[in-house]
């Protein structure tokens, strides 16, 4: 194996069922790691890790790494990170703070941009500039209320700050961080490497220069890269751009193992309620354990088997347990297995409960534990489970985060603890081992014994709503604040505000872009990747196949027109879609048809979708999807199992009916927090078209009281039956639709899995006389706030456009991104404080929308959004600005994903006359945008009386929301 001379090949190790080669290596100096996944792919991704363990909550970590993404040695502008987005077709950049190491990742598919990212990213790790004023701007400072006045209060303000703010305002982020503050007692996972709020402003830089000088070092340093560059170019450039400018450090960074306890404990903690919301049944009663290390394969094999067990579906007896309990509502979002860590985390708890149930819900957990060390479970079960860990294995991903970064991800972990990170992918032995292990009998038996019965290393945490404790927090944040200011000379007050004054010049300094590399518009590639169709069948049930690299999957999907609803119908269309998966199938109850989907496919599940046409969004289509897949050996079995939930599923289980709502309204009002401002703008734009109005109704903020609602109404009897008999009824509708099948499978796979279909094809529905789905076109002026339990503020303001194919659209859409460069990130994210925002346009429903998110601010976003529009209407042309946000639109469309997950969207963008033609059409069209022509569609179609705006807001807000003439909402 050829490598750098610096470094030394260490060994390498095919994985044919990833199709990949792992090369591992050292640095010979500084001792830094790395590791090449070598594959047939041109997508390529680099990643550094640094390990980093806080030894508090002040967020350090978290602060650095944003920290050391504002400037650098080479690169000394203010900005490299989000200038080098503009600059770039990358198909993923980012950072991430984990709880035991930061990361730095990117991915291209252009190898100029990725050397360009390179050597950006090279030198922001390892040179940082660290100003101070990145560090005030970035982290944490306090301000006067009005900059230039001492006497008014003191405010802090950082975009870490606020972040965490917002995070911490999520009940799933509390019960996690509560829960390991108690679980890890003696190692860095007892701090919240994020940062607590009310620690962050406890940070000095003088902390934070010296925890990077000893945690960013190439000595503590890991490389991960993927894709068809080879390792050696890779070293060459590590090499020459940073390592060679550092010695070995002497000093280990290491996560110690934790100190076991010897006997279990229980914790109590609490988390704010609005004091109007009813505390009744809002407690959440967590369990956690620890079980054994990450880095051991066979103990992450046996915790995940274990946890698939006890979890897989509604037929695992810990999940059942959690679903039917009548001591909570539903299962907590705290379930399952965490193996991002040093040592393995077990989880399982209930929501909507109360502290007084805590004995009895721990007895019956313990009850399901003790049954299961007894009885152990029927093979067929445990069969099933580790079928869905291979299926895992196999899976060819990409369609969130490049399939790369996800691989290099899964061999993080077992780097970071200096294990084998070779054995975190390469699974087909460890599996063919746990394959003979559990035909041993009482191997279950020993391992719930083992892990859950005699393991002393166990926390129970009851976390209770406190209505006072929000107003509480902010009264002690306010007080503390106060004693600084009165404690402040004179000296002082210069200093704050004279730094104040030097932070707003320095972000608004143009910086010179010529300092940093950039791809252009030449280096674009003249035609989008498509993926062409293999074959379409069109007599009887059509079919339509797509030849992709699934390792040895198969995914197959029927898709009914959507029918014609009633308004009753159409309110229960996102219930009916979740549940119809859920319930039982002929003479199987739902327990028994969730084992039989155990065994036969990876998934199941039904959505909708809604489209305008890329003409006018004055027309609306819609369908519905029965989506599976499965491991190819297991086709006939998935094909019954599709066909049988279609036309025999029942409708008779009134308590699983129950179950499912809550479960719906747990996870829709957990959601708030982290999709606030896609609900903000969803609720923004519900007024342009029928298709954005259906889409907020369906799954936005509206729909939260609506599931609230419903999971009251269903605990009368006569109520429930009548929702089963509606949804029946809708079931009727659709089965009857016309229907079509997909199938993604491997090309030389294709021809007998076709032949699997046949009798199924045969088989049409009856369509005669059966209406199509519609809905009136509408057009309304949204001014909407909504109040959550939050600590801060998501704002949106949308304005009415045009459809995909409509002349401006292209331009539109290059505005977004060129208000977002160039105004937004600087007045919403640097000056205002917020973790992000800035502009998207929508075609499929002709929406320009402007969005921050984790927000302080309130008025004063809002009034941005249209400063952004005074700013452009005053701007001379500037090219390379507009080239900028072309680049980013160029990238987005030219974003790969999966090979199944391609072949999928092609299909259903075609469906709603997304062809390939029209697409390329529209992604030449962007290329062609002038600054002129943003100006212009502004002035056409971003103008005040077409502005509606939607916020998510809290309590604490609602005399400013009301001075903004906004209509109030609870949620």
């Amino acid at each position: 194996m050829k490598a750098h001379p610096a470094f030394e090949f260490i060994k390498r190790q095919t994985i044919d069922s990833l199709n990949v080669e792992l090369q591992e290596f050292r640095h010979r100096v500084t001792g830094a790691q790395h590791i090449h996944i070598s594959a047939d792919n041109n997508e390529n991704v680099f990643l550094v890790a640094l390990r980093t363990v806080p030894e508090d909550s002040r967020g350090v970590a978290h602060i650095l790494e944003h920290t050391a993404l504002c400037g650098s040695a080479r690169f000394p502008v203010r900005d490299p990170f989000f200038m080098m987005i503009r600059r770039s077709l990358n198909t993923f950049m980012n950072a991430f703070t984990s709880s035991d190491w930061t990361a730095y990742p990117f991915a291209s598919q252009n190898k100029k941009d990725f050397m360009n990212l390179l050597n950006v990213y090279l030198d922001a790790v390892f040179f940082a500039n660290l100003d101070p004023l990145d560090f005030a701007q970035e982290g944490h400072r306090v301000e006067f209320e009005q900059p230039d006045n001492s006497e008014s209060p003191l405010v802090y303000k950082g975009v870490v700050y606020n972040e965490m703010k917002g995070a911490m305002s999520s009940v799933p982020s509390q019960l996690w961080h509560t829960l390991c503050s108690h679980l890890f007692q003696t190692t860095t996972y007892h701090f919240n490497s994020g940062g607590d709020p009310k620690h962050i402003p406890e940070l000095t830089y003088e902390q934070l220069k010296t925890f990077y000088q000893t945690h960013y070092h190439p000595s503590n340093a890991i490389f991960m890269t993927y894709g068809d560059m080879d390792a050696e170019t890779l070293q060459a450039e590590f090499e020459t751009k940073a390592l060679s400018r550092f010695e070995k450090l002497d000093k280990i960074i290491a996560v110690n193992d934790e100190t076991r306890f010897d006997a279990p404990r229980i914790a109590q903690a609490s988390y704010p309620l609005p004091e109007d919301e009813p505390a009744e049944e809002k407690t959440h009663i967590v369990m956690g354990w620890l079980l054994g290390k990450s880095t051991r394969l066979d103990d992450v094999l046996e915790a995940q088997l274990l946890s698939s067990l006890l979890f897989d579906n509604s037929a695992s007896p810990l999940q059942h347990l959690l679903e039917t309990t009548p001591l909570g509502k539903s299962p907590s979002p705290m379930c399952g297995l965490d193996d991002s860590q040093k040592e393995l985390t077990f989880l399982c708890g209930i929501a909507g409960s109360e502290a007084s149930h805590a004995d009895a819900f721990e007895q019956s957990v313990m009850q399901v534990f003790e049954r299961l060390a007894t009885e152990g479970l029927p093979q067929a079960q445990v069969e099933a489970s580790l079928h869905q860990l291979e299926l895992q294995q196999r899976e060819v991903g990409g369609d969130g985060y490049p399939y790369g970064l996800q691989l290099i991800l899964t061999a993080l972990t077992a780097a970071t603890h200096r294990g084998d990170p070779m054995t975190l992918l390469n699974l087909e032995p460890a599996l063919a081992r746990l394959r003979e292990h559990i035909q041993q009998p009482g191997y279950i038996q020993g391992l719930v014994k083992k892990w859950l019965i005699d393991n002393p290393h166990r926390v129970r945490l009851t976390m209770t709503p406190d209505q006072a404790q929000a107003e509480r927090e902010a009264k002690q944040e306010r007080e503390r604040l106060d004693a600084m200011q009165s404690a402040l000379s004179d000296a002082d007050k210069t200093r704050i505000i004279q730094q104040t004054q030097d932070l707003l010049a320095r972000q608004a300094q143009q910086d010179d872009p010529s300092l940093l590399p950039k791809v252009g518009l030449e280096d674009v590639p003249a035609r989008m990747h498509y993926i062409g169709r293999h074959h379409h069948y069109a007599d009887q049930t059509p079919l339509t196949l797509y030849a992709a690299g699934t390792n040895g999957l198969v995914y197959q999907q029927a898709i009914m027109d959507m029918p014609a609803l009633t308004a009753e119908e159409l309110d229960l269309l996102p219930i009916y879609t979740y549940c119809v998966t859920e319930l039982g199938v002929a003479d199987k109850d739902y327990l028994a048809t969730q084992q039989w989907q155990s065994e036969v496919v990876g998934s199941l599940s039904m959505y909708s979708s809604l489209r305008s046409g890329t003409d006018s969004v004055e027309g609306i289509k819609g369908y519905l999807t029965l989506s599976a897949k499965c491991l190819a050996r297991n086709h006939p079995g998935a094909t019954d199992l599709m066909r049988a939930t279609l036309e025999q599923v029942r409708f008779d289980e009134v308590n699983r009916l129950r179950e499912l709502v809550a479960q719906i309204r747990a996870r829709r009002e957990q959601s708030v927090t982290g999709q606030g401002h896609s609900l903000a703008m969803a609720a923004a734009s519900s007024g342009h078209c029928a298709a954005a109005y259906l889409t907020n109704k369906m799954s936005g903020l509206e729909r939260i009281p609506f599931i609230k609602q419903l999971d009251e109404k269903l605990k009368d009897d006569a109520t429930a039956h009548a929702t089963l008999q509606t949804l029946a009824l809708l079931h009727a509708k659709v089965v009857s639709a016309p229907r079509q099948l997909l199938l993604v499978a491997e090309p030389h796979r294709l021809n007998a899995l076709t032949q699997q279909l046949n009798e199924w094809r045969a088989q049409a529905p009856g369509t005669s006389g059966q209406e199509h789905f519609s809905w009136p076109s509408t057009s309304e002026t949204i001014q909407q706030a909504w109040i959550a339990n939050s600590q801060v503020n998501f704002c949106a303001r949308a304005y009415p456009t045009v459809a995909m194919q409509h002349a401006d659209a292209p331009a539109l859409s290059v505005l977004a991104g060129f208000l977002r460069n160039n105004f937004l990130h600087r007045a919403i994210r640097e000056q205002g404080g917020a973790y992000g925002g800035g502009a998207s346009h929508d075609s499929n429903i002709a929406s320009f929308r402007f969005y921050s998110y984790r927000d302080p601010r309130l008025s004063e976003t809002l009034a941005d959004f249209d400063r952004a529009l005074e700013w452009l209407a005053e701007q001379k042309p500037d090219e390379r600005l507009v080239e900028e946000a072309i680049l980013g639109v160029i990238g987005s469309i030219d974003k790969p994903g999966s090979p199944a997950g391609e072949a999928r969207q092609t299909f259903h963008a075609e469906l709603f006359g997304r062809t390939r033609e029209i697409r390329e059409d529209f992604r030449r069209r962007i290329l062609d945008v002038s600054f002129h022509d943003l100006q212009r569609v502004a002035r056409v179609y971003l103008t005040p009386d077409r502005a509606s705006t939607a916020v998510v807001s809290h309590a604490a807000k609602k005399d400013e929301l009301a001075a903004l003439g906004l209509s109030i909402h609870t949620l």
